[in-house]
């Protein structure tokens, strides 16, 4: 058995990601690298078992519609499985700190000491580790994740939070 801190053992693996075009719009050149990242990261390394659902491999697309955060799960040959349709209402705080904290870290990276960088990283990851906490308990019930997955989620979440 993995001990791994939040691990879960659900054998399923997202295999891609699909940002809705219509659900996002074109941001700052930071954003979009961290929305890349997000997407190859979560790719390379996941978690995500729809529940309900047999072990398998699994495409996620994430879009927002009437302010409300859609995940359409497919399996890996494009057949629906299962979308889930959640409030934004919870996360919406959230995102909004995280917007801030990102945009001073972004700033700082340009004009700051190396110190005062770490300082408003760490703030940042904190603030990420709590959207990311408050995300997995949104899909509790509906898809298991880990942490990591949880985390790279939440990324896209922001990102596509940028419109919707």
């Amino acid at each position: 058995m993995d001990e791994t801190e939040g691990e879960v053992e659900s054998g399923g693996k997202l295999v891609d990601v699909v940002l809705d075009e219509a659900s996002i719009s074109r941001s700052t050149p930071d954003v979009e690298h961290d929305r890349a990242v997000a997407i190859y990261d979560l790719i390379e390394e996941n978690s995500f078992s729809p529940v309900g659902h047999p072990a398998g491999n699994f495409v996620l697309q994430l879009s927002v519609v009437e302010k409300k955060l859609v995940f359409a799960i497919a399996d890996e040959d494009g057949e629906p499985l299962v979308t889930h349709v959640l409030s934004l209402t919870p996360l919406r705080k959230i995102v909004k700190d995280y917007d801030l904290i990102c945009e001073s870290y972004f700033e700082a990276i340009r004009h700051s000491t190396p110190s005062q960088i770490e300082a408003i990283d760490m703030g940042r990851r904190g603030v990420h580790n709590e959207g990311s906490e408050i995300l997995m308990e949104r899909l509790k019930g509906k898809v298991d994740v880990d942490m990591t997955t949880a985390r790279r989620l939440f990324t896209l979440v922001y990102a596509l939070h940028w419109k919707g």
